[in-house]
């Protein structure tokens, strides 16, 4: 591993003219009106968990074309509700897990809804539980190629709208403050993270780290780490498809999406990174409508800042939403 990509300086002015498609927009409001008209109502069940300071539901919430995505609510036992809330996506062929894997933020007070991303959950971590049934044409082995060929059938406009309706489904939450949601993820939960903030109105703020899938006209062919290997490997074999490839993902650049989040972000990049070059990450958080803060981490690669980044995104959105104030347990218990 060595710095391969722009200095931090040029990384940090560094504000390409990526491409998007001129009807963007309209592919992005038909799919998610679409969607929200074809699924409502969220199903959640008491979760078996030996944890006593937390409370812990099997969520299923109607995702892309109203189908069933699941998740995990953990909400805190001791915080005063309506309670911040975060939305968690996760990387790159793992799922949801377990429950107790990822207690962070509800040991801070705030209540976190960790998404399973439809088909993976077999490569690494603990398992997924939401299948996709959809189809693909020719494609790699992996998922950054399915339904390459046509936007609308592309893997990650399903994920995407997902994302969408799982900030949707905190929102009709009773325990959750509707207005103190923020929404966060590493490596493709970080893509995933971006492209809600994009595409979801009045979050109360964006924490992306190391996310792939951003810069994409850069990004490809820059290193041959996976996942972004996937498709110049596609590439590789069906030669005369470079066009109609770059026309499917310029409609889910991170870039894209940036332009367009009403909240303010704070990203985490390690800039020995060949998984999700910096370029990318600095390329969305420049573009970032509602402003962006890239914390750096020199000598890292993916794995960034790791727990110590934790402690920067607990304090901005501490500063955002403000700490959650946690109910006096002696005085609950005699209530």
């Amino acid at each position: 591993m060595a710095h391969f990509d722009l200095p931090e300086p040029q990384l940090r002015a560094y504000r390409p003219e990526v491409s998007e498609p001129s009807g963007f927009d309209d592919f992005w409001r038909e799919t998610l009106a679409t969607s929200r008209a074809a699924g409502r109502g969220i199903r959640r069940s008491p979760a078996p968990s030996p944890l006593d300071l937390v409370t812990v539901e099997d969520v299923v919430f109607p995702g892309f074309g109203g189908e069933p995505v699941r998740a995990w609510l953990v909400l805190p036992a001791h915080a005063r509700r309506p309670l911040p809330a975060v939305a968690e996506f996760v990387g790159y062929g793992r799922g949801r897990g377990l429950a107790h894997e990822r207690l962070h933020w509800p040991a801070a007070g705030f209540a976190q809804l960790i998404v399973d991303t439809r088909g993976q959950g077999a490569t690494w971590g603990t398992g997924g539980q939401t299948p996709d049934p959809h189809g693909a044409g020719p494609a790699t082995a992996g998922f950054l190629t399915r339904g390459i060929a046509d936007p609308r059938e592309y893997y990650y406009r399903r994920v995407f709208t997902d994302a969408v309706r799982a900030v949707d489904a905190l929102r009709e939450m009773a325990e959750i403050d509707p207005e103190r949601i923020a929404v966060t993820g590493n490596s493709q939960g970080g893509a995933i993270a971006i492209a809600a903030a994009g595409l979801s109105d009045g979050l109360a703020g964006a924490l992306p780290s190391a996310p792939i899938l951003c810069d994409l006209p850069r990004v490809v062919g820059l290193t041959d780490a996976e996942p972004h290997a996937e498709l110049t490997r596609y590439l590789s074999v069906h030669r005369e498809s470079a066009a109609r490839v770059f026309h499917t993902l310029s409609h889910f650049d991170g870039v894209a999406f940036a332009r367009r989040a009403t909240a303010p972000a704070l990203f985490g990049a390690g800039l020995m990174d060949t998984i999700a070059p910096p370029s990318g990450v600095f390329a969305a958080a420049n573009h970032w409508a509602a402003g962006a803060e890239v914390v750096a981490y020199p000598w890292n690669g993916h794995e960034g800042g790791e727990g110590a980044h934790w402690v920067r995104q607990a304090e901005w959105l501490r500063e955002r939403v403000g700490w959650p104030d946690r109910m006096p347990v002696a005085a609950e218990a005699t209530s």
